[in-house]
C-alpha cells in the first residue's frame, strides 16, 4: 500500500498539470440544468497502449522536450486520472460500495439533443457512456477533457428505454452497455489525428486505456468540446435562463479562445456570435464536401462541434472518391448522405438564428420564419466562396493566389467548378446496390487523381493542349468501380471534358512558369492517393487487434503515431516525431499501408 502511494506522489510530482483534472468544469456551475452529477471510483485493472504526446504538450499536460514513451510513471498518473468508471443509480441502489472510493468532486454527464431519442426536446438525451474529466488552460488557451466507456448514465439511449436503471455492462438495450470497444478507440484516435492534421477543427484522442478484454476507456480534448445540440435543448425546451446561460458559456469560451474578436459586454454579442456561427458552418460545410468527408450532420446540432469541428468517429467516414449516394444504415434509418450536408449545416445556422432572436425578443417564433433570415441567406454565398477557395487549394494554389482569382476571376472559377462537379458526380449505370453497412452508387470517375496529375500536364504540355496526354486523361482516371459499360458512357462526354481541361488551363496561364511548377508539386501532395478511408481504417484496426496479443506492450503506441506521421499533409502539419520501429514493426506498417492503397477509393 505505502509503495502503491510513492508511486502515486512520484508521478504527481513529475506530471502536476494532471492534477487539475478532476472533475470540475465551468458549464457545470454556470448553466442551469446542463448536466447530471456522478461520483466516480477508480478502476484498477487497464493500462495505457495510447498517449497522444503532441496534444499532450499542446495542452501543457508534459513538457516540449518530453521523449515518445510511455514511461511508468506517465502510466500511472494516466491510470490514476482517466481509469475511472462513475457511481450510477443502479450502483447507488444495487452495491454496496464503500464512501472511501467515492470521488470528492463530481463529474458531469452533459445533457444535449439527440434525435435518436422520441424525446425531441433533450429532457432525456446527452452523454450515455462518458462524462467530463474537466479541463485545463495552459498559454491562454482553454482545453476541454472527456471520455467515452466510463459507464452507463441515465442519458443513454437504452436506459431510455428500459425505463429503468442500467448496470454498466449490461447489452439488455442497445445503447446501453456504457462501455466503449476498444477497437473504435483506436480507429477514432489514428483518424482524428490525421483530420485535425489536414487542418480541420476536431476532437482529439489523448489517451485510450485498454481493459483487456475488448472495452476500454477513450479520453478526448478540444479547445472547445460544446455541441451545438448542448444549447439547442433548452430552445427546444423554451427554458430562457439555461438558453441565455449556455450561449453566454459558449461566446465567453470563444473568445478567451480567441477563435471570436468582439466585447462580450456589447448589446449586439448575440447578432455577433450568429455571423460568426454563418461563416465557421459555411466553410465547414464546404470543406467537408471538398475533402469527401462524411459526418452525420442534422438540425439537432448532434454530430458536430459548436465551433464547426468534428465529433463523434462512430458515425464519420472519409470517402476515397465522390460517394455523395453513401447512406449508413443505422437499423432505425438512414444516415443522410454527403451532398446533404451543405443543407443541414445550413439547417444548424437558422436555429441558431432562431435563438438568438428569442434571446433578444423573449418571444419563440417557429422555425420557419428564420428560412429567409439574412445570415441563413448569406451561407449560400460564403458557402461558395469557400468551395471554390478549397477548390483552388486542391489544385495547389497558395493563399495568396486564391484570394486574388476569387476577387478578380470569381464567375470564370465558378463556372470551372460546375463542369468540374458534373465529372465528379457521375455514377455507374449498375445504380444503387447494398454495400456492408449501408446502401451506395458508386463513381465513375476519380477526379481527386484528375486534380493531381492535371497541374503537371499543363506545366510539362503548356504550349500543346493537343497533345494526346490529355484527350486520354478522362480514361485515365476511372475508378475501380467502372465497368467497360461505363467507360464506354464517356464518349459522349469527351468535347465538355476537353473543354474542362482548356478553361482551367486558361486559368493556370496567368501565372508565371515557376509558379505554374511549385503548383503542380503541391497539388500531387495534396492529392495523394494513399488517404486513409472508412473502410480502409476497419481493416487497420482489426489487423492491429490481430497483432496486438503478439507484439510488446507499447509497440501499438509507436504503429498508431506512424500511421498518423505518414497519412500527414506536409504542408500544413510540422509537429511530428517519426518512430523508430523494429523489423517486426516495419512490416506491420508496410502491410498497413498497403490496406490504405487498396481501399484508396473506397467508402
Amino acid at each position: 500500500m505505502e509503495r502503491e502511494k510513492l508511486k502515486k506522489n512520484s508521478s504527481e510530482k513529475a506530471y502536476p498539470k494532471f492534477d487539475k483534472i478532476n472533475g470540475k468544469h465551468p458549464w457545470a456551475e454556470k448553466v442551469t440544468n446542463g448536466h447530471i452529477p456522478y461520483h466516480i471510483r477508480k478502476l484498477k485493472n487497464g493500462k495505457v497502449i495510447y498517449f497522444n504526446f503532441n496534444l499532450a504538450k499542446e495542452m501543457g499536460l508534459i513538457n516540449t522536450n518530453h521523449p515518445h514513451k510511455i514511461t511508468k510513471a506517465l502510466e500511472n498518473i494516466i491510470l490514476s486520472t482517466f481509469n475511472i468508471r462513475i457511481i450510477n443509480e443502479f450502483d447507488l441502489k444495487n452495491k454496496k460500495i464503500p464512501i472511501t472510493e467515492f470521488s470528492k468532486n463530481t463529474y458531469m454527464a452533459s445533457r444535449y439533443l439527440q434525435l435518436q431519442h422520441k424525446d425531441k426536446r433533450g429532457l432525456t438525451s446527452g452523454d450515455g457512456r462518458g462524462i467530463w474529466n474537466g479541463y485545463i488552460k495552459n498559454k491562454g488557451t482553454i482545453w476541454d477533457i472527456s471520455s467515452r466507456g466510463t459507464g452507463v448514465t441515465q442519458l443513454a439511449p437504452g436506459a431510455v428505454e428500459a425505463g429503468r436503471d442500467l448496470e454498466t455492462g449490461s447489452e439488455e438495450f442497445g445503447y446501453g452497455c456504457g462501455l466503449a470497444e476498444i477497437d473504435e478507440l483506436i480507429g477514432t484516435s489514428i483518424m482524428s489525428e490525421t483530420v485535425h492534421n489536414y487542418g480541420f477543427k476536431t476532437e482529439r484522442m489523448l489517451t485510450v486505456i485498454d481493459f483487456g478484454d475488448g472495452c476500454g476507456i477513450g479520453v478526448r480534448a478540444g479547445k472547445n468540446l460544446l455541441r451545438p445540440a448542448h444549447i439547442f435543448l433548452h430552445l427546444k425546451q423554451k427554458n430562457y435562463q439555461s438558453l441565455k446561460e449556455a450561449t453566454d458559456y459558449l461566446i465567453e469560451r470563444q473568445i478567451q479562445n480567441k477563435e471570436w474578436d468582439f466585447n462580450t459586454k456589447t448589446k449586439s454579442k448575440y447578432n455577433y456570435m450568429l455571423e460568426n456561427i454563418c461563416d465557421s458552418f459555411a466553410e465547414f460545410a464546404a470543406k467537408l464536401e471538398r475533402e469527401y468527408l462524411f459526418t452525420w450532420l442534422d438540425w439537432d446540432g448532434d454530430n458536430v462541434l459548436a465551433n464547426a469541428g468534428l465529433i463523434d468517429y462512430g458515425s464519420i467516414r472519409w470517402l476515397g472518391l465522390r460517394h455523395d449516394k453513401y447512406r449508413y444504415d443505422d437499423v432505425q434509418r438512414y444516415s443522410t448522405n454527403l451532398n446533404e450536408q451543405k443543407s443541414k449545416a445550413q439547417d444548424t445556422v437558422q436555429v441558431f438564428a432562431q435563438l438568438v432572436d428569442y434571446l433578444v425578443t423573449k418571444d419563440k417564433k417557429p422555425l420557419s420564419q428564420f428560412k429567409s433570415h439574412r445570415v441563413v441567406q448569406s451561407f449560400n454565398n460564403k458557402f461558395q466562396f469557400y468551395l471554390y477557395k478549397h477548390f483552388l487549394f486542391q489544385m495547389g494554389w497558395t493563399e495568396d493566389k486564391i484570394d486574388f482569382t476569387l476577387k478578380t476571376n470569381f464567375k470564370f472559377v465558378k463556372k470551372i467548378y460546375k463542369n468540374f462537379s458534373f465529372f465528379e458526380k457521375l455514377k455507374t449505370v449498375a445504380g444503387e446496390s447494398y454495400v456492408e453497412d449501408g446502401i451506395n452508387t458508386p463513381p465513375i470517375l476519380n477526379m481527386r487523381l484528375f486534380l493531381k496529375q492535371l497541374p503537371d500536364l499543363i506545366h510539362k504540355n503548356s504550349c500543346n493542349l493537343d497533345s494526346p496526354l490529355f484527350e486520354s486523361l478522362l480514361f485515365d482516371i476511372t475508378s475501380e468501380f467502372a465497368t467497360q459499360r461505363d467507360v464506354n458512357s464517356l464518349e459522349k462526354y469527351e468535347d465538355r471534358f476537353l473543354s474542362l481541361i482548356k478553361d482551367i488551363h486558361t486559368l493556370f496561364s496567368k501565372l508565371t512558369k515557376s509558379n505554374i511548377k511549385k503548383f503542380a508539386t503541391r497539388s500531387k501532395k495534396i492529392n495523394r492517393e494513399d488517404r486513409v478511408t472508412g473502410n480502409a481504417m476497419v481493416f487497420i484496426v482489426q489487423k492491429l487487434m490481430k497483432t496486438n496479443k503478439k507484439i510488446k506492450k507499447f509497440s501499438i503506441q509507436k504503429i498508431i503515431e506512424t500511421l498518423v506521421y505518414n497519412q500527414q499533409l506536409s504542408l500544413q502539419h510540422s509537429n511530428s516525431n517519426k518512430q523508430k520501429l523494429s523489423e517486426p514493426e516495419k512490416t506491420l506498417v508496410n502491410s498497413l499501408d498497403n490496406l490504405i492503397y487498396i481501399y484508396r477509393e473506397d467508402l
